[in-house]
């Protein structure tokens, strides 16, 4: 091989060795932000399939109101209609 060749295959595989570099720099500095959504789509989920504990329940020493009685009169008709 002349030194052409050479010298073109070198400025090629630094050429490859430039562009990977590149391309592996762009990709880790995505990488936080894509920890960070995963994070915040598994919170997401977690509180969607969370049963509802949190719900506020009755408080059960409160006093709770008389049952409405309505007294029932068998003799009695209902009203004529108009």
């Amino acid at each position: 091989m002349d030194g052409t060749a050479i010298t073109i295959i070198i400025l090629a595989i630094a050429g490859v060795v430039t562009v990977t570099i590149y391309v592996l720099k762009g990709v880790l500095d995505q990488l936080p932000d894509l920890f960070e959504s995963a994070r915040r789509a598994r919170e997401a989920w977690k509180r969607l399939t969370a049963k509802d504990d949190d719900a506020p329940k009755r408080d059960e020493t409160e006093e709770q109101p008389p049952p409405a009685v309505v007294p029932s009169a068998d003799n009695e008709e209902p009203p004529a209609a108009a």
